[in-house]
């Protein structure tokens, strides 16, 4: 299996994630907003620079690497894709355009990697509570805390939703995408998006309720 590292020539560390920048990239994000610090470090890629590589890199792997691994359930394979996706990004961060942000920039390139990969191995399944056992670093005790008690609970019934709601409730609830940010990722209308939505909460809070969780979404 090729890693990250093999692939980029070293650019960047393994696959499986570090958390926030450091030094120079750490005291950046402070002073510009996330998106336009993205745009920045696209930049300075599409111009051959290893260091924004390895900053967009350590900002967003972790992201990328849960949203697969719950599309495609194999630890193993999403950190291939995840190769794959940041792979594309020093590749073709020159044509990115700006038309959105860079973050659904780079779910739309994950989905359709991790799309391209189940169509060659149908037998993936989903493991969204392998996805939500990752920790976050950027998590407190209290907020980690709160996650192992509700997760297994959430994560089962995320489980038990069709796969297209399944997706709808990851982008806009764990990911932060607003509906235009999910058309684009999704490649449907915005009114499939919301209707899509709309079915998802609905089932989910009732199974949520149901297992004693209330206000969850």
């Amino acid at each position: 299996m090729r890693t990250l590292s093999d692939s980029l020539d070293g650019l960047v560390a393994p696959v499986v994630p570090v958390g926030q920048p450091t030094g120079e990239g750490a005291s950046a994000a402070k002073v510009l907003a996330p998106n336009r610090l993205d745009e920045l470090l696209l930049q300075s890629i599409a111009a051959g620079d290893k260091c924004a590589m390895r900053v967009l890199f350590q900002r967003h792997n972790l992201r990328i690497y849960r949203f697969v691994l719950r599309l495609v359930g194999n630890a193993s394979l999403a950190e291939d894709i995840v190769s794959e996706v940041f792979l594309v990004v020093w590749r073709s961060a020159g044509r990115f355009k700006a038309e959105s942000q860079v973050t659904t920039w780079l779910l739309a390139i994950a989905r359709h990697k991790a799309i391209s990969a189940l169509r060659r191995r149908p037998e993936a399944q989903l493991d969204d509570h392998t996805a939500a056992a990752i920790v976050d670093p950027r998590d407190d005790p209290e907020t980690r805390m709160d996650k192992q008690d509700r997760s297994e609970t959430i994560q089962r019934c995320l489980a038990r939703l069709s796969p297209s709601h399944r997706e709808i409730i990851d982008l806009i609830y764990y990911h932060g995408k607003l509906i235009r940010d999910v058309a684009q990722i999704v490649g449907v209308p915005e009114g499939t998006v919301k209707t899509r939505m709309f079915h998802a909460r609905k089932q989910l809070s009732k199974m949520l309720t149901a297992a004693g969780i209330h206000g969850a979404c």
